[in-house]
Parts: structure tokens; sequence; C-alpha cells
């Protein structure tokens, strides 16, 4: 349990925009045989599903600044980027496990508004199929 525990825990961290390798935890709870497949797979992908929520939520909350110096984007580069999204965005979201991109995106789906009951969907699957490819290359080689 205490595994499953810390699995969930870096899973979630690691979908925020703090640095972390859920991999690496998922790898480790499968190669030591005291946590299933199933259930590893759940834990992980809940809890990084959680964490990409609090980017959402994030960007969300970020908006509220948008025009003042506090804004982390200038208005041209803002429109530019809205105009991606608009186009792309839904379809971006399936590369929210990509390292260094996929946090980034999860925020701009929060300050694009995107709907969490398309979002979770969309990055739950992203995520569960990153963790299925990471069991099957333990699987291989344990």
């Amino acid at each position: 349990m205490l595994e499953l525990t810390g699995l969930f825990a870096a899973a979630f961290l690691s979908a925020t925009l703090l640095p972390g390798s859920s991999e690496v935890a998922l790898a480790a709870a499968l190669a030591s045989g005291r946590s299933g497949l199933s259930e590893a797979l759940i834990v992980a992908t809940i809890g990084n599903t959680l964490g990409s929520c609090v980017n959402w939520a994030l960007g969300l909350f970020v908006t509220r600044w948008r025009g003042s110096r506090f804004f982390p984007v200038k208005d041209k580069d803002y429109e530019r980027y809205r105009a991606l999204y608009q186009r792309y965005g839904l379809w971006s979201l399936l590369a929210s496990w990509v390292p260094i991109i996929g946090d980034p995106l999860t925020v701009m789906a929060g300050i694009f508004r995107t709907p969490l009951i398309i979002f979770v969907p969309i990055v739950a699957f992203a995520k569960l199929v990153r963790y299925l490819m990471v069991a099957g290359v333990v699987s291989w080689m344990v």
C-alpha cells in the first residue's frame, strides 16, 4: 500500500510544473512485484491526471492578471497562442504526457478555458497510454 501511495505522489507531483519522473516510480513499483499491473496503472494515471488538473486550474487562475506585468505572456503572443490552441488545442492535449511541453499545454488549457469534462478524458487517455508503454518496457526487461 505504501508503494502505491508513493507512486500516486510521484505521478501527481511530476504532472505539475514541478520536476519529477513518474515513469521511474511506476517502473520501480512494477519491477518490485509488490504492485499489480492494473492497480499501478490506475494509481499512476489518476495521480498524473489530477496533477494536470492542478496545472489547468493554475492556467485558469493566472488569467486574472492578463494585461498586467505579472501575466507571463505578452498580449501579442497571447493572441497567437490562442489561435494555435483553438486550432490544435484539444488534440495537443494528447501530448500532455511529453516531458517539458506537456505541463505547459495543460496550463494553456486552463488559460483558454477548456472545459474539464473535455480536458480530463483526453489527458487521462494520453497518460494511460504512456504508462502502458512504460509497463510494456518493464515487463519486457524483467
